[in-house]
């Protein structure tokens, strides 16, 4: 089956194999005339990132490119890229790549025009409103992975290096002018990435669906997400050249991240502060930390996860689906436990202290103490 399509929710997305080729135009349509292609240091040398600068090349549009990009982005990388677009003097930015590159891109593109420092734009309250919008460069967003689903949102992850917490950065304006969404661009990621990454749009349904926050919009897309990634991770995982199932996996990468207005929960709350301080994969960390977490929060989603496994034809109600996860993690070489990712010794104390400090606490279903998250991250080492 091909797939290819247009559409417009939650922003103007050119979706199906090939479409890169329409990278140019969709730079012109943003009003974008000298871009600056930001992606990660890996990415940077990689046949599908030098095509892409050709293509933009042949256009006129030059081939500038920012990969000072670390595997969890933080504020020297957002401030050298600042620097880098205002050097070039750029209109506009490119965000490719999986989620540090995408989450990285939005940032400068948003800090090229501001003058206050990136951590007064945190997530808390109404602070977005102190940027000036006007200021905002446009994005063109480019996923390379299936999973973060960033090109769909309206913030960024970044880790503050001195305290090594990981903040969310947002504004409305975060959210891209045109996504191309090209699964080709997909097929030559190795098997750990398309494991964690596709669990970690597992998981962005999975705790949007979980959330007790009021919307049925994304509660109908995080469902139909899960379903996608069942029927379609496990094939993208043994085939990697298997075009439906990447195709399929990038929509849900894209429905996790816009159901997660709904809220997210206990399996972000632990992994983003593991990840700033360990060094760790953000799916894959999720993936660890999904199992146990769905345990702590039965007394609240037991009978909502029955009806998720209705629909994902899963039989034997919260506990089958539980036995699902377990056996997906297994199918898919995901270690069982912190030091399967190998975080000897974690610091418990830090670990707790950051996920109760964390955004996504409020979309548990069940509130998060000091006492009960110390337990869930024992359970997880």
């Amino acid at each position: 089956m091909t797939l290819n399509a247009n559409w417009s929710y939650p922003t103007a997305i050119r979706f199906g194999a090939g479409r890169i080729s329409e990278i140019a135009d969709a730079c012109f349509v943003s009003g974008i005339k000298n871009p600056l292609l930001i992606t990660d240091r890996g990415l940077a040398g990689m046949e599908i990132t030098q095509k892409t600068l050709d293509l933009l090349d042949e256009a006129g549009l030059g081939r500038a490119i920012f990969a000072d990009v670390d595997l969890n982005p933080n504020e020297k990388n957002a401030a050298a890229g600042v620097a880098a677009y205002k050097a070039g003097n750029h209109d506009g930015v490119i965000a490719f790549g999986g989620g540090s590159g995408l989450d990285l891109g939005k940032v400068v593109a948003f800090l090229a025009g501001q003058t206050r420092p990136i951590w007064d734009f945190e997530d808390i309250d109404d602070w977005w409103t102190r940027a000036n919008s006007d200021a905002i460069a446009p994005i063109v967003a480019v996923p390379t992975t299936a999973g973060t689903g960033s090109e769909v949102g309206r913030a960024s992850v970044i880790t503050n290096s001195i305290t090594q917490q990981k903040k969310i950065i947002f504004h409305p304006k975060f959210l891209p002018t045109v996504v191309i969404c090209d699964p080709e661009l997909t097929v030559g990621m190795p098997k750990f990435i398309t494991a964690g990454t596709g669990l970690d749009a597992f998981a962005h349904c999975v705790e949007a669906y979980c959330s007790p926050h009021y919307h049925p919009m994304s509660q109908g897309m995080a469902l139909e997400g899960m379903r996608l990634v069942k029927e379609y991770l496990p094939r993208a995982y043994t085939d990697g050249t298997d075009l439906e199932a990447r195709s399929h996996m990038m929509s849900a990468a894209a429905m996790g991240a816009t159901a997660f207005q709904k809220g997210l929960g206990a399996i972000h709350a632990l992994s983003h502060p593991i990840g700033a301080i360990y060094h760790t994969h953000h799916g894959t960390t999720n993936a660890v930390c999904m199992p146990a977490v769905l345990r702590f929060n039965k007394p609240a989603i037991k009978d909502t996860i029955t009806e998720a496994a209705n629909y994902l034809d899963i039989s034997g109600g919260f506990d089958g689906f539980c036995k699902f996860v377990d056996d997906l993690n297994d199918s898919l070489a995901i270690p069982k436990s912190l030091a399967g990712l190998g975080i000897e010794n974690p610091d418990i104390d830090r670990i707790v202290s950051g996920a109760l400090i964390d955004p996504s606490t409020g979309g548990n279903p069940i509130k998060m103490t000091d006492e009960n998250t110390r337990k869930l991250v024992v359970e997880i080492c």
